[in-house]
């Protein structure tokens, strides 16, 4: 079927992380702090899906006049994000994608509108695009998307440490170097595009949470090696709020899912149902995280994609 049509895309994914560099054959974009989503633009409307491929225009209703953007039928890789302060806000993002009722949806829409930002053009006017070189791709997408109040085009650099050392003096998450030449695969982690980020993230499955003194509260996180659920510490700054009702809504159950370590007694133990994303300074000799900040969950990931690495 035609990929327009099919309305099946699954992005491109980053397999690789490394220090800032500069290299003529590599460009660079800025890492945005949102969620990613693959935008269908045509006569017929707005169409945007999540990384799930869960339609998201119903949270995201300010974005449903994506297409009077481009004149051709488009698909487009990119990020929607909520600035707030001038800055992208994940917080913002992910509290908006888990909602539900019309009028905070509404509300929310107002205050903190959304926008998307397009990386990546996969299709254009019947053709699929993505066996194309990365410039080649890049250039259709400024060619034939406009920006507007709502979406824009990614901007594109020459020099990665120069604009790394921009995003760090800036407080943003840092960037993404692109190897010139390189295709598009679908739903593949790939070496050709890395990130080289400020402050350090992952992705965890939720196993399970420790009530502490003073109101405060651990999540206890795990990730998957080798189809096992395997013990990843725990993290207790920034939890609360949306997020940890839904948790401690999750069915428990009798044993952790994992061998634990010593100070995990008084653990609930809970299904492990539930994604979240943790960021950090850096990680220890041991694999630890320092400073760990539980930044909130989200809902376009599979526990089971949340590997060891």
């Amino acid at each position: 079927m035609d990929l327009f049509e099919a309305k099946n895309v699954s992005p491109m994914l980053i397999a690789e992380e490394a220090s800032p560099f500069d290299d003529p054959a590599w460009r660079y974009e800025l890492k945005l702090d949102g969620e990613r989503a693959i935008a269908y633009l045509g006569p017929e409307g707005t169409e945007l899906r999540n990384k799930r491929n869960r339609r998201m225009l119903p949270v995201l209703p300010e974005l449903d006049t994506l297409h009077r953007q481009v004149k051709n039928r488009v698909i487009l890789d990119g990020e929607y994000i909520v600035l707030k302060n001038g800055k992208p806000d994940f917080y913002e993002i992910q509290r908006r994608s888990l909602m539900s009722n019309p009028l905070r949806i509404d509300l929310a829409a107002k205050r903190y509108p959304a926008s998307f930002v397009a990386y990546d053009l996969l299709y254009l006017g019947g053709k699929d695009t993505t066996s194309l070189p990365l410039e080649e791709r890049q250039a259709l997408l400024r060619r034939h998307v406009s920006d507007a109040e709502r979406m824009s085009v990614s901007r594109v650099f020459d020099e990665g440490v120069k604009l790394f050392e921009l995003t760090k003096a800036q407080g943003l998450e840092g960037i993404v170097a692109k190897r010139l030449g390189s295709k598009y695969y679908m739903g593949k982690r790939t070496k050709d595009w890395i990130k080289c980020k400020n402050l350090l993230d992952d992705d965890f499955v939720v196993c399970g949470y420790i009530p502490k003194e003073n109101n405060m509260t651990s999540v206890v996180l795990g990730q998957f090696r080798a189809g096992e659920l395997m013990y990843k510490g725990h993290v207790t700054l920034g939890v609360g709020g949306d997020s940890f009702r839904r948790i401690r809504a999750l069915p428990r159950v009798d044993h952790p899912p994992f061998a634990v370590p010593s100070g995990n007694d008084n653990a609930v133990w809970v299904a492990p149902e539930l994604v979240c994303v943790v960021k950090y300074m850096m990680k220890t000799r041991s694999g630890g995280m320092r400073q760990p900040v539980f930044k909130g969950l989200r809902d376009d990931k599979q526990p089971e994609e949340c590997m060891e690495h």
